[in-house]
């Protein structure tokens, strides 16, 4: 007879794992990205009276090579940086860099207003600048009689 070693909260930490990997984002058809995207670029997002802005850390990643979109609500960053050529004579002895798909989508308040997003690229930044747009408030209307 063997022992087994048995761990009752197992289920729950493989839960959460899949919980919060970059793949768990179903329903859309995009997803299959989501599940290869070989890293994923930092993001700051801040916002004032005027504007939503995200900057995105993706140093060596071309302008050409990033696509920005918006849909049904949410901002969707993909690209890609393409590996540079090793050379023979090279000796690496670590390679920390990433290389590869990236992909990242942010949900939208009611408040941006996607017909005047705005997307540039300098020195290794992408910033992202999303104006804000009035949200028609609700009123009481009054019956008259």
């Amino acid at each position: 007879m063997s022992l087994v070693r048995h761990n009752p909260w197992s289920i729950f930490d493989q839960l959460s794992r899949e919980l919060n990997s970059p793949a768990s984002s179903y329903g859309s058809e995009d997803d299959a990205n989501v599940a290869t995207a070989n890293w994923t670029p930092s993001v700051d997002i801040t916002e004032d009276e005027n504007s939503f802005k995200l900057l995105a850390d993706i140093p060596g990643v071309k302008p050409d090579d990033i696509e920005v979109s918006m849909e049904n609500g949410v901002l969707t960053v993909k690209g890609e940086r393409k590996t540079e050529e090793k050379t023979e004579k090279e000796n690496f002895r670590r390679v920390e860099r990433q290389y590869g798909i990236f992909y990242r989508r942010f949900t939208l308040p009611e408040t941006a207003n996607a017909d005047k997003i705005e997307a540039h690229s300098e020195h290794g930044v992408l910033k992202i600048t999303i104006p804000k747009q009035e949200v028609a408030q609700a009123r009481r209307i009054s019956v008259k009689h």
